[in-house]
């Protein structure tokens, strides 16, 4: 039964909500501000999917999407939103969700939406929360890496490099892709200099011999591409 987190803070439509998505057979659970959302963020990393209502009474939940991509995060997110507005669509989109849908919206909508993102973050290989490949384990939800059980350290940018890679196992990814989809700290593009010192940095970290790569394997003319 897959698990989501919804971010809302109308209580009628919290009870609605809920008792609909519980009976197409999700399990809910709830949070009216964006403090309680990171708190239950933080504790629980399980989460398959997150619903977040835009506007609430400590901020909007832009910010709080934007926190969870810092961390390398992929977990699918659909924002519920009161706006039709181009602006807002697109900041949506921009500061990481998947998917936008306006209220008043019907159940079966929405429902179909989340079955939707949720059918491809498995494409992506999403267990329980966590990326999975060999002896190498990344929980999402902690923003934490461990390989052979044990504890590995990365900068921002070296967990967001490692989740793209994960969730891409198998495809050869350009350098152009890669440096389209990786930002810095201050949300800055990382340059082509740069993009190469994180790789050399996750093969030191990763790999029984970084100048003989098993996993992390450049692809000459074109890219990188990670093989189980």
């Amino acid at each position: 039964m897959e698990k989501l987190l919804l971010l809302e803070d109308d209580i009628s439509l919290v009870e609605g909500l809920c008792y609909s998505l519980k009976k197409n057979g999700f399990q809910m659970e709830v949070a009216r501000t964006i403090g309680e959302a990171e708190k239950k963020l933080g504790e629980n990393g399980d989460f398959d999917l997150l619903l977040f209502d835009v506007t609430l009474p400590d901020g909007n939940s832009f910010s709080l999407c934007e926190k969870i991509r810092e961390r390398g995060s992929l977990l699918p997110i659909i924002f519920l939103t009161a706006s039709e507005e181009e602006t807002s669509v697109i900041r949506g989109l921009d500061c990481g969700g998947d998917d936008y849908i306006t209220k008043p919206f019907k159940l079966g909508e929405l429902c179909s939406r989340i079955r939707a993102l949720l059918r491809r973050s498995k494409i992506t290989g999403i267990e329980d929360g966590c990326l999975k490949s060999g002896d190498l384990l990344v929980n999402l939800g902690e923003g934490r890496v461990l390989k052979k059980g044990k504890s590995v350290e990365f900068t921002a940018a070296e967990y967001r490099l490692l989740c793209l890679f994960l969730s891409n196992r198998g495809k050869v990814l350009t350098r152009k892709m890669i440096l389209d989809k990786l930002w810095d700290g201050a949300g800055n593009f990382v340059d082509d200099n740069t993009l190469s010192v994180y790789v050399r940095r996750l093969r030191e970290k990763l790999e029984e011999n970084p100048s003989l790569p098993k996993y992390l394997l450049t692809v000459r003319g074109l890219g990188y591409q990670w093989k189980e």
